[in-house]
This record gives C-alpha cells, structure tokens and sequence, in this order.
C-alpha cells in the first residue's frame, strides 16, 4: 500500500494538531490578546456566558457541566508537595480562583486573591482490605463530583489524593467546566504539575514563567474582537449551513422516555481493541485524513444504518480559543461546541464519506468563535427541540497527553456526575494500549441496553472500515439486526 502524497500527509498533520489543541496561530487575522484595563470589569467568555446561562435556567439543581479528572501515579508521592503544587498553580492561573457575579444584570468575572494553601483532601485506603479498595475509590470519586458548586462563592475546584496501595496513588480532581477543557486537562495541567512536583520535591523554586495573559484578558479581548464584520462573516456561514429545514435524528427509535432536556447523566466507559486502533490509524495515514475525520464517519455510518437518514447533525467541542498562540499555556474554557452536518445522501464509500467529513469539519472550525445558542437566536433557528436547539448526539477525540517525564496517566469522567449535557456524548482518549472512551448519555433518553449495543455495534462498523474502507456505508455492518462484536469493557479503575 503506497503512502499518501506528502503535501496530502502534511494537510493531514496540520488538522490533527488543530484538533488536539496544538495550533499555534490563526493567521493574518489574529489580533495580539494584551492584558485588560486595569480595574476593567470583565465580562465572561462567550462561551462560559453559555454555560453560566444554562446553570441559571437549572437552578444548581442539576450538575451538567461538573468534570473530573483523574492522574494516576505509580510511584509514592508527597501529599504536602502535591499540595503546595496546587496552590501555586491556582497562584499562576486566575481562571482556577474566578467565580461568577453579576453587574447591572450581566454575568462577570471575579478574580480572587490566590490562597496561600490548596485544601487537599488525602485518603489511605490502605486501612481496609485490599478487594474493597477500588470499589471505595469509586464511591469517594462520585460522590465528589456529584456536589454542586456554587457558581458566586466559589471555589470552582476541589481535589483528594487517594492512596490505594504503594504503586497506585490518585489526584482526583473536580472543577466546573466554566475553568478548564481538555488542553487543560490532559496537557497544561499535568506538565506544570510534574514541573513543580520535581522542583519543590528538590527544594527549589518553581522554574516556571509567568503568564504574559491570564483567562480574563482573553475573554475581555474576545468582546472587542468578535463583532462586526467578523461577526456577520462568521453567521454567513452558519446561515448558509442551517439552510432549509434542520434535520432532527430520529434516535431511539422508540422515541425518549421523558419529554423536555432533564439533563441527567450516566457515563458508560468502553475501549477498543489495541489493533483495531492501529488499522484505522493506518487508514487514516494512507486515506490523508485525521483520526478524528474516521471517528465522525463511523459514528455518521451507524446513524445512517439506525434511521435511513441522509442528513445528519452531529456536536463536537472546538477548541476554538485555542487558535491564538497565547491561549496554548492556559488552563481556562476554550471550547465550542460546533455543529457538523453530514451528508450521507446517495449511499457512498466510506472514503467518500470521510472526504465529505473531513472538509465540513475543516470549514465548521474555520466558523467556530460564535456559540452554537448565539448562532441559533441571531439566525431564528427553530427545531422540534427547544431546549437543546440543534443536535443531540456529540463526539470529540481528547488531545494527546503530553510526556510529564513522571509516567502518570491522565484519565477524564471517570465518575458519573449525574449529569449530561447532550443525549449521547462519545469522547475519545487515545492511549498506549488502543482507544479508549466514555459514552456519557441521558438514561431518560437512552436505555443502557442501547447504549452498550450502540458501542459493540460502532465497534463492528470501524472493524469493517479497517478491512476495506472502499465499502458502501450501507454494507459496513450487514448483522445489525443480530447485535456485533461486543466492545471491551474495562473496569473503572484501569480504563
């Protein structure tokens, strides 16, 4: 098999590490992000103001927007470091000490004063027996992400350090999605972690420079930026892409079991096998394409198989403020949620898929600035769902974990919060041993029956994808009616 075309594989590289949160500039139209006015009120992102309006409309209720994130460490570490840690990266970067007011009726940020110690929670669950220990992590871990925060008051941030035996000690790590993205978790943090755990473990100071920004000066700068002609430049694109009447994925087919968004949640973790990974890795490679591309095709294939539908609108997080070089070192909300609207009309290959795939996936990030809820009221989009405007099934290809030099793994939503955002949310982690992943979705939408089909039944299709991608999407998964190939399920504690 002859390898891609350079310029095609050099293409391919350059959206990768778009998608993995590792795009350096925008362009000719980046504008210099400086630090705000001094005493300026700050306003929230526009993406945060999406997430604080949504929180106001659920009363706290409810925990949606509640992320965990899990490092795992092999070797003994020091609680009073990993404490002192912390505190000097919540020191560093003030989103992780802002909470949310309001001013004349506007939601704004509040910085506040950096803490001079991280209340760390530390557990020994050495004290009991050994087969107990991972199903009292678990309990610990949920019940952690489950409480509510107060979005005012503050903090937005909690974490444990949990010792379950001599190689297995767990930084559990709560926070409100309004302060951190995957950028955040699976690279800024983990590397200024090992940095300062290395260094004040030496007894020296931290080696680390300061920020030049911090979050509040990119959501500042953001407000002064997009509006105007790069406003209406990126609506024109929207208005041309929400033309004619907006599909709605008829998924389950049985229809929900509750009316209306309730926006609770459970997470079902799952991973593919380690040669499954490789085979569509070197799809990827030879067809020219991302990883990502393959992942939303498949899942677009199997909607396709499920519901007939040509037309098909499926979510996935952009990191859209991640675009400007003086975002990459900052922990902080960058994401935004896009819309990709497939077209699977007239039964084609699954390469001709990814081609389509692949260019309304470069055009959307090209257009991602504006918020989904701000595209859908200044356009007058009207769908049968008017709690969730759009689409209700997401996907997303965590970015890759940077080498920390510690040997941690990194893992997210290993803990249900009890809430969901969108009916079903696949998000992707490409680790050492294959793909891994969590469905997170709404059990008042979808049995866990149908999700756990769902996932052997997409495992199945990326299997006959791997063989021969030249296939009609109709043929990719001929057993459909007779259930396919289950997919791993790993335990919590290894996934």
């Amino acid at each position: 098999m002859q390898a891609p075309a350079p310029v095609v594989e050099a293409r391919r590289q350059l959206f990768e590490r778009y998608l993995r949160g590792d795009w350096a500039s925008r362009g000719a139209d980046t504008a210099r992000i400086s630090p705000r006015p001094k005493g300026a009120i700050v306003p929230l992102s526009l993406a945060q103001e999406q997430l604080w309006l949504r929180e106001q409309m659920l009363g706290g209720a409810q925990r949606p927007y509640n992320e965990s994130v899990t490092i795992r460490a092999s070797s003994p570490l020091n609680a009073t470091v990993v404490e002192r840690c912390l505190a000097d990266i919540v020191r560093r970067h003030e989103i992780w000490r802002t909470t949310f007011d309001t001013v004349h009726g506007q939601p704004v940020q509040t910085v506040n004063p950096a803490p001079i110690n991280f209340p760390l929670r530390v557990i020994d669950l050495r004290t009991i027996p050994e087969a107990q220990r991972e199903a009292e992590f678990v309990k610990l871990s949920s019940e952690a992400v489950r409480q509510v925060f107060d979005l005012r008051r503050g903090p937005l941030l909690r974490a444990m350090l949990v010792t379950l035996t001599e190689t297995d000690q767990r930084l559990f790590i709560v926070a409100h999605l309004s302060i951190l993205d995957g950028v955040s978790v699976y690279q800024v943090l983990p590397l200024e972690l090992a940095v300062l755990y290395k260094a004040f473990s030496a007894g020296e100071a931290s080696p680390l420079e300061e920020l030049p920004i911090q979050y509040a000066d990119y959501a500042y700068w953001q407000r002064q930026w997009l509006r105007g002609e790069e406003l209406e430049k990126q609506l024109t694109y929207w208005r041309e892409q929400f033309a004619g009447d907006i599909p709605v994925l008829e998924w389950p087919a049985y229809g929900p079991k509750a009316t209306g968004q309730t926006y609770r949640g459970a997470i079902d973790p799952f991973k593919l096998r380690q040669y499954l990974t490789e085979e569509l890795k070197r799809v990827s490679r030879y067809e020219g394409v991302t990883l990502f591309t393959i992942l939303v095709a498949s899942l677009g294939a199997l909607l396709y198989h499920y519901t007939h539908q040509s037309d098909v609108l499926i979510g996935t997080p952009s990191p859209a403020g991640r675009k400007r070089p003086e975002t990459r070192g900052m922990l902080g909300y960058f994401l935004n949620p896009v819309v990709l609207r497939l077209d699977l009309s007239g039964n084609p290959t699954f390469r001709e898929l990814m081609k389509r795939v692949q260019k309304v996936t470069a055009e959307a990030i090209s257009y991602d600035d504006v918020p989904i809820e701000v595209v859908a009221k200044e356009l007058c989009l009207k769908t049968a769902s008017h709690d969730n405007p759009i689409f209700t099934i997401a996907i997303s290809l965590q970015p890759q974990i940077h080498e920390n030099g510690m040997g941690w793994q990194v893992t997210s939503m290993d803990a249900e919060s009890g809430g969901s955002v969108w009916g079903l949310y696949l998000a992707f982690i490409d680790t050492a041993n294959g793909l891994a992943g969590r469905a997170q979705y709404n059990p008042d939408i979808f049995e866990a029956a149908t999700i756990s089909q769902t996932l052997g039944d997409l495992q199945a299709l990326m299997t006959s994808v791997a063989d021969d991608p030249g296939r009609y999407i109709s043929t990719l998964l001929p057993n459909l009616t007779n259930g396919a190939g289950a997919i791993l399920k790993p335990s919590r504690g290894n996934s």
